[in-house]
């Protein structure tokens, strides 16, 4: 009898959620070392699945990182959109901007990373900047539920750039300067408040 009839077979992982937990482990090991550190070798060990598990599931890693940054900004989108879908009328809109600036987007320190390095990669490759255009067009569609398209568009660059200051900045930027912002760009009764 040969060895290999001897050899018991070892029994296949049924781990239906992999592809998932490579993506999601990708993220996290992204916001940890950054899209220069995310090696498969990290990935798979973060995913805790064998290195082989990343070519299967993706062709390459350029698949992976879109598929992850994919993920993140459709999050990120979904909370954007929970908060305006629950406003019920322009002054709880503006209300929500400033809830989604100051407790929502990019509070995480692992977000921030994950954002820069989005917005660093769409620089250089229109893929990823299809990516984040298709993120702020959410973004944008669901303020302009609310608000004019116009309004909707300097609104969602006031959210970006504020979670981006109060994210980066050494000294600690209040609520109340965010909602004065929000007030001025969005019109309202707060508008003429020093």
């Amino acid at each position: 009898m040969s060895e290999l009839a001897t050899t018991p077979r070892r029994a296949r992982r049924h781990d239906p959620d992999r592809r998932d937990r490579i993506v999601d482990a990708c993220l996290d090991v992204i916001g940890e070392v950054g899209v220069a550190g995310a090696s498969t070798r990290r990935v798979a060990a973060a995913a805790d699945v064998p290195l082989g598990s990343i070519t299967y599931h993706f062709t390459d890693v350029d698949e992976l990182l879109r598929e992850a940054f994919g993920r993140f900004a459709l999050q990120v989108s979904d909370r954007f959109e929970q908060r305006l879908g629950a406003a019920s009328d322009e002054a709880a809109a503006r209300r929500a901007v400033v809830d989604l600036i100051t407790d929502d987007v990019l509070t995480d320190p692992r977000e921030l990373v994950l954002t820069h390095e989005l917005y660093t990669l769409a620089a250089r490759d229109p893929g990823y900047r299809r990516l984040t255009h298709e993120w702020m067009a959410r973004s944008r569609h669901a303020l302009e539920r609310h608000f004019d398209p116009t309004t909707a568009r300097i609104l969602d660059a006031l959210v970006e750039g504020l979670t981006i200051h109060r994210a980066l900045d050494t000294e600690p930027h209040g609520r109340a300067e965010v909602e004065r912002a929000v007030a001025l760009v969005a019109g309202g009764a707060d508008r003429e408040r020093p």
